[in-house]
């Protein structure tokens, strides 16, 4: 009802450039000839003390002196002028600022200097700042073109948010001769103040936008990305190319931008849980989201492929294997129908060749037999143009297929000349068409990551997923006697009973400060024993002989601590060394050395790690990694993506693991990463696995203190599903209703509330005639990012068989402090009283969640809204201009005295 705070940037009716200049190989005058080229239809002013008009623009000496208050000034001056220029800025009401100059951060210490006082003036100010060190914006559909790049976009669907100015003009170059349009292009430059998460929440909202791409070479607030991403994903595709992909080029990345770099495989998992998909080239970043422009998804990520040409379908299988896409294996009755429509000399298999003189009839029968197959999620149709080929028609019979099927149908007609109207023919239906085989795989494997990646966003895991819930009194206990005594490693009995708590099974060590403690300490394990060094300052100890296995009586232990300690003191004279730890010696024929870790990213916190392990973990290089919250869904992916997997099966004479004992201890990392925001680094290893279970031999835990003004969750980069906000209530009348946040499997509990309404209800809640809750709708009902909002249902009725009869939720608005709500409940639920005890409870989450006001629009005729927002404390006034609307609002907190 308001608007979005960046309308000011992407939406002005007024713009100022300040730097212009007549000069066109100047950044000023460039930025001017495209601003009047661009067709902008607002107001133009040029600031500039020299000239009284460029390019018949009105010319003012100074941001004071201009005739009115504008939306957007885009500032190209030396860098030593900025802030002063922001401080003027903001003096004169100007709330959006696009600052081109260069020279701040990426300049060296008085650079940052400037940026930081940049910064302070434009926040002292309420002036929202993109940049600096920026090509500028463009937003096509309104004729702005505040950047310096060379001509002008076209409109279309496509935003680009990119780090780089080189890439937006360089795409920019590239897309205008193919006819590729764009909703907005966004240069974020230094990016110190507005960033990628705003950007990306702007354009999740923005109709003008369809697809999302990014170009990254680094991120700072990790949360906000991941948070922004997720809710942008549920309503339109979003494709990143992520440079700094290796050491090298995250180097490269760091001394361009400044910006902090995540570990790759890191962001790799940040892929998985937002939803979006990930190229690895530019090409790639315009050919992933064409192929997700089309309103068709697949259900999975078996392909089929129909070829008039044996090649092209080899070539496109072999690249479907190099990238993990399976190809479909073809049911019986496709194979029979495919008999009967091909020649006796076909493939008879997938691939499926049609044989070169195939013509219309036949692209038909196989592109509709193999839609029609349940074990087929996608089609690649290829045509290689021989003296018989009928390159139009078949491509009319591809089109004519797929208008009867829901699965997506890629086409690859090869050559150029004599099939250029086919693959025309074929992007005006709306079919994505390529002149490779390679690159029509590599867009349906976008596709197929687009379909893995959503069904991971669905996933909503609590904190805590077992029935048997940690001590979390006793591991927090053990950390904060660690912390205090200012300690940040624990000892190896510690780092076990931490372990405990998590109810992970350990084998239990002693820690022994001499020699005759050690041989009375290996006499109550029980022999053999395992001796290993106790120092915080050595990681790995088998590498300086401090390890010792199978020692079987008390001379063995004996000796083995007097060498181990002194060879410690030889090769790591400067650790610290406090003894030894005895355990009992854990063994199983049939166990597999596997490890648990925790590490924290600097941008994405905590991530779960998880492969085989041994002393080769280093070498091997066989992990995942996963952010937390995880739950049963995403630990079976977690394990999946490893080489180890293979080996938890039965193989030769081993039999499987326990598979569910090892799932149970990601489960508890998972725990851990949650509700211990002091934990810094996790490794068991070796967690030994077998038939029986899992038994934790040795653990490494290391802590830092915890960030203050941090919510509980506030270390994530994910929100857990808040489980403890879910209560029973009893109402007046006796019914029993469960009061919980919503979750992505209440899409269809949702619909059946939406659609049970009536149109009086309709009309009240959403303000016209709503029929029906579209996908992209039900996604942003159901699908919530609970750290940015908050959505309750009320339900009745037994589980498995619940009716919803109440919704309410809000969302925290992008000031970060204000908060709109909304509420709707059942016909037969009104006046019962449901409707004041969901706002209450919505109030206090609000509430404790910091947030300083709550407010929301009601139509005037609904009578019964007003009247509760009056007992609850709401104040109202009428909408300036809409008689039928008022708005109400709640201070959620005391104003400061």
């Amino acid at each position: 009802m308001s608007g979005h705070y960046l309308d000011k940037l992407f939406e002005p009716r007024s713009v100022a450039l300040i730097g212009a200049s007549e000069r066109a190989d100047k950044v000023g005058g460039r930025l001017l000839e495209n601003l009047v080229a661009g067709g902008f239809t607002g107001e133009l002013y040029a600031v500039n003390p020299t000239h009284s008009s460029l390019r018949g623009i009105a010319c003012v000496p100074s941001v004071a002196a201009l005739p009115r208050v504008v939306d957007l000034a885009v500032i190209a001056t030396p860098a030593q002028t900025v802030p002063g220029l922001i401080e003027e800025c903001g003096r004169a009401g100007i709330r959006a600022a696009v600052v081109i100059s260069a020279g701040f951060r990426e300049a060296g210490p008085a650079g940052a200097a400037l940026e930081r006082e940049l910064l302070a003036n434009a926040r002292r100010h309420a002036v929202r700042v993109m940049g600096p060190n920026c090509v500028g914006l463009m937003r096509p559909p309104v004729g702005l073109n505040a950047t310096f790049a060379r001509g002008q976009a076209l409109s279309g669907p496509l935003a680009l948010v990119s780090q780089s100015g080189a890439v937006c003009t360089a795409l920019l170059d590239w897309a205008t001769p193919m006819g590729i349009g764009f909703s907005s292009v966004v240069s974020l430059g230094g990016s110190s103040d507005i960033d990628f998460g705003e950007v990306i929440d702007y354009l999740a909202a923005d109709p003008k936008t369809g697809q999302i791409l990014l170009y990254a070479e680094g991120f700072r607030d990790g949360r906000r990305l991941v948070s922004s991403l997720r809710a942008a994903a549920r309503i339109k595709p979003v494709v990143v190319m992520k440079v700094g992909r290796h050491p090298a080029g995250s180097r490269a990345a760091v001394s361009h931008t400044g910006a902090i770099v995540g570990r790759d495989d890191v962001f790799d998992a940040v892929v998985r849980r937002t939803g979006i998909v990930r190229v690895a080239t530019a090409g790639e970043l315009i050919a992933a989201a064409l192929a997700l422009a089309a309103k068709v998804r697949p259900g999975g990520e078996r392909l089929a492929v129909v070829t008039n040409g044996g090649g092209p379908g080899v070539m496109a299988a072999d690249r479907a294997v190099e990238l993990g896409v399976p190809l479909a294996s073809l049911a019986p009755a496709t194979l029979a129908a495919l008999e009967l429509a091909l020649p006796p000399n076909w493939s008879r298999g997938n691939p499926i060749d049609l044989i070169g003189d195939a013509g219309p009839q036949r692209y038909a029968a196989a592109v509709s037999a193999c839609l029609e197959d349940p074990g087929v999620d996608g089609v690649i149709a290829i045509l290689t143009p021989q003296a018989m080929t009928d390159a139009d028609g078949a491509a009319r019979a591809v089109i004519e297929a797929q208008a009867h099927s829901s699965k997506p149908v890629l086409g690859c007609w090869m050559g150029e000349a004599s099939v250029q109207g086919a693959r025309e023919a074929m992007r005006a239906a709306g079919m994505s068409s390529f002149r490779l085989p390679e690159s029509a795989v590599e867009a349906f494997a976008y596709l197929a990551q687009f379909y893995r990646n959503q069904r991971v966003l669905l996933e909503a895991p609590p904190p805590l997923v077992h029935h048997e819930p940690p001590d979390l009194e006793r591991a927090r206990a053990i950390v904060a006697a660690a912390l205090g005594a200012g300690r940040t490693v624990l000892g190896a009995t510690e780092s076990k009973d931490f372990l405990a708590a998590f109810r992970i099974p350990v084998a239990r060590s002693v820690d022994v400060s001499t020699t005759d403690a050690a041989v009375e300490a290996a006499a109550r394990a029980g022999y053999p024993v395992v001796m290993k060094i106790h120092s915080p300052d050595i990681t790995h100890k088998s590498d300086v002989g401090g390890v010792r296995l199978g020692l079987a009586d008390a001379p063995m232990v004996r000796a083995a601590f007097e060498e181990m300690t002194a060879r410690v003191a030889r090769e790591r004279p400067q650790a610290r060394v406090e003894g030894v730890s005895i355990e009992h010696a854990a063994s199983s024929p049939h166990g597999r050395e596997l490890m648990v870790g925790i590490a924290t990213d600097e941008v994405f916190g905590p991530v779960i790690t998880f492969g085989a392990g041994g002393i080769a973990v280093e070498v091997l290089h066989d992990n995942t990694v996963a952010l937390p919250p995880l739950n049963q869904a995403l630990v079976e992916d977690l394990i999946r993506g490893t080489r180890v997997a293979r080996m938890l099966d039965a193989f030769r004479h081993l039999p499987a693991v326990k598979r569910e004992a090892l799932e149970d201890v990601l489960l508890r990392a998972s725990e851990m990463a949650c509700e211990i925001p002091e934990l810094l680094e996790l490794d068991i290893n070796p967690l030994l696995a077998d038939e029986h279970g899992v038994i934790a031999l040795d653990a490494r835990v290391v802590l830092r203190a915890a960030r203050p003004g941090r919510t509980r969750y506030g270390h994530l980069a994910i929100h857990p599903y808040p489980a403890d906000l879910a209560s029973r209530e009893v109402m007046a009348d006796g019914t029993a209703l469960l009061i919980r946040p919503i979750r992505p499997e209440d899409a269809g509990l949702e619909t059946a509330f939406v659609d049970g309404l009536s149109q009086e209800s309709r009309q009240l809640r959403f303000q016209n005639a709503l029929r029906h809750l579209t996908p992209a709708m039900l996604a942003r009902f159901t699908q919530i990012d609970y750290d940015r909002e908050m959505a309750l249902v009320a339900l009745e009725g037994p589980e498995g068989a619940e009716r919803e009869v109440a919704v309410c939720r809000y969302v925290r608005l992008p000031d970060e402090a204000t908060c709109e709500y909304a509420i709707t409940v059942a016909d037969d639920w009104q006046g019962r009283g449901l409707g004041g005890l969901m706002m209450a409870r919505l109030i206090g989450i609000a509430r404790a969640r910091g947030l300083s006001t709550m407010e929301g629009w009601v139509l005037a005729a609904n009578k019964p809204m007003l009247d509760l927002c009056t007992r609850l404390g709401f104040e109202q006034e009428p909408v300036p201009g809409d008689a039928m609307t008022r708005r109400v609002w709640l201070a959620l907190r005391a104003p400061r005295s």
